[in-house]
């Protein structure tokens, strides 16, 4: 692995380690020497990038990355377009609404609004790509895939097994039967996989002019909340703003390359 690789790599890990993690952690978990984790922390520090932590001992990334990232967001439209949508569906449903846009053969998180207040909360704390076959969002995106392409997308990903340790294992055909669910629908809806005690719903955001896939958006809470009644209800507010998304997306830089 290049040095360019290896930097990326150790980014990526203290983006999910906050409070930050020794030299020794990193080398360990990522596989790089030792001496080549502390040259590379070293130079990420020098460009600002990582910090030491109050201690000394651990790494911490900086702020500089995330600034990069919002001001990314803004540019691309998620603030002004794509936000107030999201944020008015999450006040309608009272629920968790997540925004993942499709990036080659990635489906990431881009964005989220929490409708929720008070009482029961979901709020995930979720790496930044999706997990395809135990989440809403990634079945929605699946089955727009013939078979075919969904199987080599999920063999790129080697993920057929499980995202957590609560969560069960997947059996593909399984997962299949589960998608042409999906397809009759018109959302998928996954409960209790992901995370025990949730439920959610999720649909995808298509080009208008071609019909492709660009995106996902789902809703997502507690289970004893989601019943069938329930959802159903949601199902069409999620459609409405799937589509909406969708007309946005023409002007979002966002969603340009997709």
């Amino acid at each position: 692995m290049s040095s360019r690789l290896r930097s990326i790599a150790i980014v990526e890990l203290l983006a999910k380690h906050p409070h930050g993690l020794s030299a020794r952690a990193v080398s360990e978990q990522l596989r790089i020497p030792f001496a080549a984790t502390e040259r590379l922390l070293q130079e990420l520090a020098q460009s600002d990038y990582v910090r030491h932590g109050a201690d000394r001992q651990t790494y911490r990334l900086r702020l500089k990355l995330a600034a990069l990232g919002l001001a990314y967001l803004g540019a691309s439209g998620v603030t002004d377009l794509v936000q107030p949508i999201l944020d008015d569906l999450a006040k309608r449903t009272g629920e968790l609404v997540r925004l993942a846009v499709i990036e080659g053969d990635r489906l990431t998180w881009v964005a989220k609004a929490q409708g929720s207040r008070s009482g029961l909360m979901y709020d995930p704390d979720v790496s930044a790509e999706v997990h395809l076959p135990s989440t809403a969002n990634g079945q929605a995106w699946l089955a727009c895939l013939s078979r075919r392409d969904a199987e080599a997308l999920l063999d790129r990903h080697d993920i057929g097994g499980k995202p957590a340790d609560e969560a069960p294992a997947f059996n593909r055909e399984q997962l299949f039967q589960q998608l042409e669910g999906c397809r009759q629908r018109g959302y998928a809806f996954v409960s209790e996989i992901y995370q025990t005690g949730t439920s959610a719903l999720a649909t995808a955001i298509r080009k208008p002019d071609t019909g492709s896939p660009i995106g996902t958006v789902s809703i997502a809470g507690p289970t004893l909340r989601m019943t069938e009644a329930r959802v159903s209800e949601m199902a069409s507010w999620l459609a409405m703003t799937a589509a909406e998304l969708a007309a946005a997306s023409a002007s979002s830089p966002l969603f340009a390359a997709r």
